[in-house]
């Protein structure tokens, strides 16, 4: 079982893949402003309970955290504390969280939560060197990162003897910039030739192919890239 677990709302925007940030553009069709962070009625999803006292939630569930902010925000400081009790408090189930962050990481022992998942995004070579120094000494159980949006060609080489797994995506919206397809070659023959699991995960809306831009609508983006992982391999 798979459960989005937004425990607060809002955030920054940090550096170039924001640029068109979903969060944002959803929040201003509505008059909201996204850089003030509060928490959500989620806020304590994990451990919500049933009249019988069992938890909502079962055994296994998989929690995926932080869709609309950044688990690692200054403002979520003392809020955190509580999140991780809860994740301390269900061992039996599955966190993840994804973080622009890293540098902010260190300001919990991630030891203590073998169960939660912490992945690191970078849109682009500059993010990505400047990122993985704080990122990979830490002493996660686990580490992956995320390339999204994918903004220009990128190389992991310095990097990916230290990873366990790499995501890749392009850019949704109107305003979508384009993803070379050649770019996802590169990364995945350099995961294939790691030996590390490699995903691409969605086009975006604009995908260059062979010099050719095509332009995907929002509900073929993941298909269209679940296909293209045949190219892949």
């Amino acid at each position: 079982m798979e459960v989005i677990y937004n425990c607060w709302h809002g955030c920054h925007k940090k550096s170039e893949g924001c640029l068109n940030c979903y969060v944002f553009r959803r929040d201003e069709s509505i008059g909201k402003d996204t850089n003030i962070v509060t928490k959500t009625a989620s806020f304590a999803l994990p451990v919500r309970r049933k009249r019988d006292g069992s938890y909502k939630y079962p055994s296994g569930t998989l929690f995926m955290m932080c869709f609309s902010s950044d688990f690692f925000l200054e403002e979520a400081d003392e809020w955190r504390k509580d999140v991780l009790s809860y994740i301390r408090e269900r061992s039996d189930c599955r966190f993840y969280c994804i973080t622009k962050r890293p540098e902010r990481i260190k300001l919990i022992d991630v030891r203590e939560y073998p169960n939660l998942t912490i992945c690191c995004t970078c849109e682009n070579q500059k993010r990505l060197n400047e990122r993985m120094p704080y990122y990979l000494p830490l002493e996660l159980y686990r580490k992956e990162i995320i390339l999204e949006p994918m903004l220009e060609e990128m190389d992991l080489a310095p990097y990916i003897n230290d990873l366990d797994a790499v995501s890749l995506g392009g850019e949704s919206g109107d305003n979508a910039r384009p993803l070379n397809f050649d770019w996802v070659r590169k990364i995945a023959g350099q995961c294939r030739k790691a030996g590390i699991p490699f995903h691409f995960h969605q086009t975006g809306a604009n995908l260059i192919k062979d010099g050719k831009l095509y332009r995907i609508p929002r509900n073929l983006q993941h298909s269209q890239a679940a296909k293209a992982m045949k190219l892949l391999r």
